[in-house]
């Protein structure tokens, strides 16, 4: 039984994301923080392909391909939370993510919980900003019915 496109979507954009963060990482460039906003081209990727292969299957529903669009995000989002958190452990632990903290967003000593946390609520944020954003851009292939 072959997995739903939502799923293998996500699962696609985590693999992208994953192995971009670890090649910067390879690379020495994990602590250059604008770097790492350019995950958000694989977010788009993955969610436009989801919508294109709803259209190409004939799903012409504003709602439904918005809510798979958005499901498809929110997997990448979960799958990438949980790879963090076991890489974060598999580094150091809160050690770890206190250096990723030095160059990010977040100021004093962040656990992992607490970053994860703050990392899963903008995750979701960005989620659905990309979703609403590529809806705008397929609006015109969409029914309103």
């Amino acid at each position: 039984m072959k997995p739903p496109k939502e799923i293998t979507n996500g699962f696609i954009i985590f693999i992208a994301i994953a192995i971009y963060f670890l090649l910067m990482e390879a690379l020495g460039l994990a602590h250059l923080f604008y770097l790492r906003f350019l995950n958000i081209l694989f977010v788009f990727y993955g969610v436009n392909r989801t919508i294109q292969m709803n259209l190409i299957e004939g799903k012409k529903k504003f709602v439904s391909n918005a809510v798979s669009a958005l499901y498809t995000s929110v997997v990448s989002v979960f799958l990438s939370i949980i790879a963090l958190v076991i890489y974060s452990y598999l580094q150091g632990g809160d050690a770890f993510v206190r250096s990723l903290s030095e160059t990010f967003l977040f100021g004093g000593n962040p656990s992992i919980d607490m970053y994860s946390i703050s990392l899963l609520f903008e995750g979701l944020a960005s989620s659905v900003i990309v979703t609403l954003m590529l809806m705008l851009y397929w609006n015109n292939r969409f029914s309103t019915d």
